[in-house]
């Protein structure tokens, strides 16, 4: 099974202190201007707040290193207007039904087994890419001394990642045999 990690989330540098709000708002904010985050949000199910919001359920957690309550993760949000806790849970609770709703019809479509249809391979040669793509990305981030090959290396696989996702987002590209 393919395994996906967050490639947006850097470690703080040494000596450098800031807030869980701050945090995760830098965070939020690299992940979302990553290139690809781009492209795969953009077809995706999942609306730019929505996403934001289960960033933060996800994220806020871990970076707190306790549990929060749904009340200080909408304080977490980057929009400068305050949004209420219960807004915040009807956005989580859309994000998740949606993201439930796309598992599901990944589920059914391999049942189906339309996986076996050619239609469906570059799909699969673009999640391969991508996970190569994560790969690289998280040795360049535990490697303390970059090379320029890596560097240039992990550039080339999100231009190219990039060239596939965008090629694979019109509705055509499934009608491909």
């Amino acid at each position: 099974m393919l395994e996906y990690k967050i490639v947006s989330l850097k470690p703080l540098l040494p000596g450098e202190r800031t807030t869980v709000k701050e945090s995760v708002q830098k965070w939020l904010i690299r992940s979302i201007n990553d290139p690809i985050v781009k492209i795969l949000a953009k077809n995706s199910k999942l609306t730019k707040t929505q996403l934001e919001t289960l960033l933060i359920d996800f994220l806020a957690t871990n970076i707190a290193a306790k549990p929060l309550k749904n009340e200080e993760k909408a304080r977490l949000r980057l929009s400068k207007a305050e949004i209420s806790r219960g807004a915040f849970n009807r956005t989580l609770r859309q994000a998740r039904k949606n993201v439930i709703q796309s598992m599901y019809t990944i589920i059914l479509l391999g049942y189906l087994g339309m996986f076996n249809s050619t239609r469906l391979d570059p799909y699969l040669e673009a999640a391969s890419k991508l996970q190569h793509y994560v790969s690289a990305y998280r040795d360049i981030l535990s490697n303390d001394k970059l090379a320029e090959e890596q560097l240039r290396i992990v550039s080339m696989l999100r231009e190219e990642l990039k060239s596939s996702l965008e090629e694979l987002s019109g509705t055509s590209a499934l009608s491909k045999a």
